[in-house]
């Protein structure tokens, strides 16, 4: 392998390990010039742009367990099927919080609330996510983004991966660096390239970049960006960009409409439920990080799906339990209710990116 191939396998792995060097302030910053030239350093400390958030002392994910109920289910009284019925869960998307375990008859029983008790096999606990979205230490020189679905880069656009190609999983972190369209057979895609002359075709991807603020916001104000064609969030604190994620809001059938908000009323923790007596009934306890900002829609975290990046809510604009906490607290204390710019991005405004022809950068 030519050491330029070398390099540009380096480069690769490095996104796919998620390492994209954001953890050390006090690493050389370093870039690859031009394919001919290879890495160069300044030598001088860089400040990393995008950070993993710190986890919060006071949280209290980490000691929440959420479990899916089954449908049609008995919630009894105490744990013994003999008990008192409480009531019947009916059929639907339904969710709780795990209190307690106990055993009882040789049987395993989960407290769900105060004197409800449900039969271990009655339920199945669910992982809350773990992705978290960066935070944002420094305004961004470009758009950047996660891979939505596993995938294999091409060296060129509209080319098919090479053998041996390393692929790039879900949630792997990257930074755009020109952008392009190609006519396929089906239609017209744009193609990102994602530095060290790798290109993903933009179905794979959901991208963040910085956004002017609505005149309506003041310039020390705090706001929060949905993007719905991207399916991602940017937290700002007036022109300044702080924090950006991926976010799942209405399907087509339950829209999440647009507009500028502001959030009206906010909880620790809430019971959502709707659509009773229907095929799309839910009912879910201790929704968390929740902040309604037109009428009953809401930015709250999701612990019931994985899916961010993707359509997937009931209106509501869901977000990764983590990042939702993160908003959360930071805008508790802002000087103004939270701002909410809910829109559709033209993901063609990607073509126009801030490129210096003369160099090719990869990225640190």
């Amino acid at each position: 392998m030519s050491r330029l191939a070398q390099i540009g396998l380096l480069i690769l792995v490095g996104v796919v390990a998620a390492i994209v060097w954001v953890g050390s302030a006090h690493a050389a910053n370093c870039y690859v010039y031009t394919d001919s030239v290879g890495h160069v350093c300044t030598g001088e400390a860089s400040q990393p742009t995008f950070v993993q958030p710190e986890p919060f002392t006071d949280s209290f994910l980490p000691r929440r367990t959420y479990a899916r109920l089954n449908d049609l289910i008995n919630v009894y009284s105490a744990p013994s099927l003999s008990a008192p019925i409480v009531r019947n869960v009916g059929d639907g998307f339904l969710f709780v919080t795990v209190q307690t375990a106990v055993e009882s008859e040789g049987a395993l029983w989960y407290v769900i609330n105060y004197g409800e008790y449900v039969r271990a096999d009655d339920l199945r606990v669910v992982p809350s996510p773990t992705f978290t979205g960066m935070q944002v230490t420094r305004q961004p020189e470009r758009p950047f983004g996660w891979i939505l679905a596993t995938v294999r880069p091409s060296r060129a656009p509209g080319a098919e991966p090479e053998v041996g190609t390393p692929r790039l999983d879900r949630y792997s972190f990257f930074k755009v660096y020109d952008a392009v369209t190609v006519q396929e057979p089906d239609q017209e895609w744009i193609w990102y390239n994602i530095g060290g002359g790798y290109w993903v075709r933009q179905t794979f991807v959901s991208l963040v970049d910085v956004k002017p603020r609505p005149e309506e916001i003041g310039p020390d104000e705090y706001w929060v960006e949905i993007d719905l064609y991207e399916q991602s969030f940017a937290a700002y604190e007036g022109d300044r960009m702080v924090y950006a994620g991926l976010i799942s809001s209405g399907l087509n059938r339950w829209p999440t409409y647009e507009g500028l908000f502001q959030v009206w009323s906010r909880h620790t923790e809430v019971k959502m439920s709707g659509a009773e007596g229907k095929v799309d009934y839910y009912f879910i306890e201790d929704v968390p990080h929740t902040m309604f900002f037109d009428n009953d829609i809401a930015l709250h975290g999701a612990f019931w799906h994985d899916r961010f990046g993707y359509k997937h809510s009931h209106g509501c604009v869901n977000m990764p339990p983590l990042a939702a906490e993160w908003v959360f607290n930071w805008s508790e204390n802002a000087p103004n209710d939270l701002w909410v710019w809910v829109h559709t991005s033209d993901p063609h405004g990607f073509l126009s990116l801030h490129i210096d022809p003369l160099m090719d950068f990869a990225g640190p």
